[in-house]
């Protein structure tokens, strides 16, 4: 197993050059974020990635967690990362100084969180969850749950929770049956049960935070009937410190392809008097709320696509160069080459997807100007589902490949390649699967504003495909000009044709969705190749920055062209879905 190598100059080349973090420092608010500071912020976030987190990854999905009379017990030296972790400050580093934070832009804390997921995905889902947790209470909290809880938080001594789904309700959150009973002191009492429920319990912390959707008595039925509530492990006590144990327990772990030093938990409240909970903003507006937490969990979780192809690509690239077959080593074979550069590609876009989508997220809450504000906003909302999906998709579609560079050593669990592909593939199912997000795009992204959104991403690809001027981008402007085409031919396609087709958005939305991820993959790796040009031509070249133009062309020729199959797809509409019975299926 190759040891973890942070790709920190590639990070900063985005962060800079393509996310535009020289943008976000002039705006109110971040103008402490400077370039010399997010380097120096990636380079430490790197070494404690290389040198505490990834030397637990493979020992710690080895022997997982396990479930004790006292609560989960993490892998071993977890629990001291973590102290580590939350001593450092990392856990604090986008929020609101307020409360304790250190008040840096979302890029920045997106490309740290690379950091920690490409190092250690187990570790990484716990403090994702509570940076979740904060942004769902910042915004909804009232004063007295922000002043309790925020702080603690924030800096990572207490962690957070979403519990969402249950054993009868799956995706369809309104089916949940979880009760809320209000009580004389303003508290209520929660019964029910909740699955999937990732750090739902673990050893990591002094207290663990859950965010709770259930139901109020004669709430309406469905999605508008459910109501937010904070339901701690333990209550804190008059000082604000943990006390009694809360009505809360973690009643069975569940046994996963992956993330194995990660506690996904069956998670069961009120066994006896009721889970002591406080409400989150409006009664039956709970979901709404959520939803705060769950986009910030969404660009986070296609993030997870990012590291693990990160990981995945550089080990193959590793091995590649060691193993010797015919006489020379592997990287010299042609269809190992073409695998390794796939690879390289795809994770290279699939990066900057993520840090230009928070990038804009940062311009949404900092810049100064309203119409400003309202175009960034609409960007990223069509974003975040491409993210979420495109990007975990091609984690594990780098993953595969890279197991396949190591042909049958790959297979075998001791070289530690497996492990990303198994870790990864949750990716595509948290937080609304890769299909719900589609649809989310189709539905509400585009078909719900008419276009205005997606035309807005359109127009700066257009943008930077009038930029490759000149022979040297002849071919990757053709490239990028066809996905461009295909992408407007087939929103068209969905607005033009949904309104006589009630079947047309949900067989078309996946293709939808890849066509989008991979044309704005090409927009992003054309900037960087133009961006790697203007910085050669002011100064001596590089191997990196010659590297960035070659990988874009790479991209053009080898991603692109996917582009008019999928084109077609759409086009061919709902008929061939449609067209079988149940029972062909």
């Amino acid at each position: 197993m190759s040891s973890f190598r942070p790709p920190i100059q590639d990070m900063a080349f985005v962060v800079e050059h393509l996310a535009g973090l020289p943008d976000i420092a002039a705006l109110p608010g971040c103008d402490e974020a400077g370039m010399d500071l997010v380097t120096a912020v990636l380079a430490e976030a790197g070494r404690f990635a290389a040198e505490v987190l990834a030397p637990l990854d493979h020992a710690g999905d080895r022997q997982g967690c396990r479930l004790s009379e006292d609560g989960v017990v993490t892998p071993d030296g977890f629990r001291a990362a973590y102290g580590r972790f939350v001593e450092g400050g990392w856990n604090a580093v986008p929020f609101d100084p307020h409360y304790g934070g250190q008040g840096l832009p979302w890029l920045v804390a997106i490309a740290v969180q690379e950091l920690w997921h490409a190092a250690n995905m187990s570790f990484a889902l716990t403090p994702m969850l509570t940076a979740g947790a904060v942004e769902a209470l910042h915004a909804h909290g009232s004063e007295a749950l922000k002043r309790l809880y925020l702080p603690r938080l924030v800096s990572g001594e207490w962690t957070g929770t979403m519990n969402l789904t249950e054993p009868s309700a799956g995706s369809d959150v309104g089916a949940l049956k979880t009760r809320a009973v209000p009580q004389a002191d303003g508290t209520y009492r929660l019964f029910g049960q909740k699955i999937f429920i990732t750090s739902g319990d673990h050893d990591l912390a002094a207290n663990i935070v859950h965010l709770v959707l259930a139901r109020l008595p004669e709430s309406p039925p469905g999605v508008k009937g459910i109501t937010l509530f904070l339901v701690p492990k333990l209550i804190p006590d008059a000082a604000g410190n943990p006390g009694a144990r809360n009505d809360v327990a973690c009643i069975r772990l569940e046994e996963k392809l992956g993330i194995h030093a990660s506690p996904t938990c069956v998670m069961a409240y009120g066994e006896s008097d009721g889970a002591v909970g406080w409400l989150v903003g409006e009664e039956n507006k709970g979901l709404a709320l959520m939803f705060t937490m769950m986009n910030n969990a969404r660009l986070a979780v296609g993030l997870e696509g990012v590291a693990q192809a990160e990981r995945a690509s550089a080990k193959a690239a590793a091995f590649a160069r060691e193993r010797v077959q015919g006489g020379v080593a592997i990287v010299h074979h042609p269809d190992v080459r073409r695998m390794l550069l796939t690879n390289k590609a795809l994770t290279e876009a699939a990066r900057a997807l993520a840090y230009v989508a928070a990038g804009r997220l940062d311009i949404a809450r900092h810049h100064p100007d309203a119409a400003a504000r309202a175009r960034a906003q609409a960007v990223v909302d069509l974003l975040i589902p491409v993210v979420k999906a495109w990007c975990t998709d091609v984690g594990f579609r780098v993953a595969d490949t890279a197991l396949q560079v190591f042909g049958g050593m790959g297979y075998i669990e001791e070289t530690g390649i497996a492990q990303h592909l198994r870790d990864v593939r949750v990716a595509a199912i948290y937080e609304g699967t890769n299909g719900i997000q589609a649809m989310d795009l189709v539905g509400r992204k585009l078909l719900r504003d008419d276009g205005r959104a997606f035309g807005l991403l359109m127009a700066e690809i257009r943008a930077t495909e009038a930029r490759l001027e000149g022979p040297d981008w002849a071919g990757l402007r053709v490239r990028l000009g066809a996905a461009a085409d295909a992408a407007e031919a087939a929103a068209r396609h969905l607005l033009d044709g949904h309104g006589g087709d009630p079947h047309l958005a949900g067989s078309v939305a996946r293709p939808f969705l890849d066509l989008l991820g991979i044309t704005a993959g090409g927009w992003l790796m054309a900037e960087a190749a133009l961006k790697a040009a203007a910085l050669a031509a002011k100064r001596e070249a590089s191997p990196f920055l010659a590297a960035k133009q070659a990988t874009a062309r790479f991209y053009g020729d080898a991603v692109l062209p996917r582009a008019a199959a999928l084109l077609a797809q759409i086009e061919a509409g709902s008929t061939l879905i449609m067209a079988f019975d149940e029972d062909q299926l």
